[in-house]
């Protein structure tokens, strides 16, 4: 699938989207992955970073608010236009623009750090954006991004329940398939019946690789890794957001921070 399509698809979702996550909808995101994917960010407060993919623009924000100087792209404008409308009503020094990971549009050794939430998983040659994200960082800068899991989301999967609803199984298959540009149709598994009656499903194109092609491809980047998390709920979370009971027994995502070699940039 070319680039070009993945982004009309995008495009197309981000108006939905963008109001389904403001309203709650996206338990993984607001209750585990984000939350998982800041504690393990080193500190941030005084350096610049670019979100690749930053969607809506709410995971960039939360970098802002740590004390770094942000940038996010990401190549539906419209996820843009809803991210600078954000910042335009309560600013935090954000600079928002569209633009597309394959080809980032900085200077080389822009950025002291680089981050992905959930969206190189979406890229058609995610080594080809891996090696954009490495060329704008400064030597010594890191990336960190989250994926879904190649192991335990591969193109099937599905969570076995017992009698009482609780998962305890995570069936997968077509781990070692290699897919390019599959469209799954799908909606938040919170939204109700009734809104699914007024919201079409999004429609985004799947782009699976096995564990070790990521590695293969951020090795090859020229990162060195550093560290892998795979968020679980704790029991307590898991009761409070039912819908993130399934980490218990398989993740969901995977985050990785990998680093530019070169002497770790301070923060201030």
């Amino acid at each position: 699938m070319e680039r070009s399509e993945v982004a009309r698809y995008w495009e197309a979702n981000a108006d939905t989207w963008t109001r389904h996550v403001r309203a709650g909808h996206d338990i993984y995101r607001d209750a585990l992955n984000t939350p998982s994917f800041l504690a393990m960010l080193p500190p941030i407060a005084g350096l610049s970073g670019l979100d690749i993919g930053c969607g809506e623009g709410t995971n960039t924000r939360q970098l802002a608010r740590l004390g770094a100087r942000v940038h996010g792209v990401d190549i539906a404008p419209t996820f843009i236009r809803h991210a600078q409308a954000a910042e335009a009503v309560e600013p935090l020094g954000i600079v928002f623009q569209t633009g597309d990971g394959h080809a980032l549009p900085f200077e080389d050794c822009s950025f002291d750090f680089a981050t992905a939430f959930m969206s190189l998983m979406d890229m058609p040659d995610q080594g080809r954006a891996l090696s954009e994200a490495f060329r704008v960082l400064r030597p010594g800068g890191f990336l960190q991004f989250a994926i879904l899991h190649p192991c335990f989301v591969p193109p099937h999967r599905k969570v076995l329940r017992d009698e009482a609803g609780r998962a305890w199984a995570i069936e997968v298959g077509g781990y070692f398939d290699a897919i390019d540009g599959r469209v799954d149709r799908w909606w938040f598994e919170t939204l109700s019946a009734e809104e699914r009656k007024k919201d079409a499903p999004f429609l985004t194109p799947r782009f699976h690789r096995t564990l070790s092609g990521w590695v293969e491809m951020i090795v090859q980047a020229g990162f060195v890794i550093e560290r892998f998390l795979e968020p679980r709920a704790s029991e307590a979370l898991a009761a409070a957001q039912p819908v993130v009971a399934d980490t218990r027994v398989g993740p969901l995502a995977l985050l990785v921070r990998a680093r530019k070699p070169g002497p770790p940039v301070p923060a201030s």
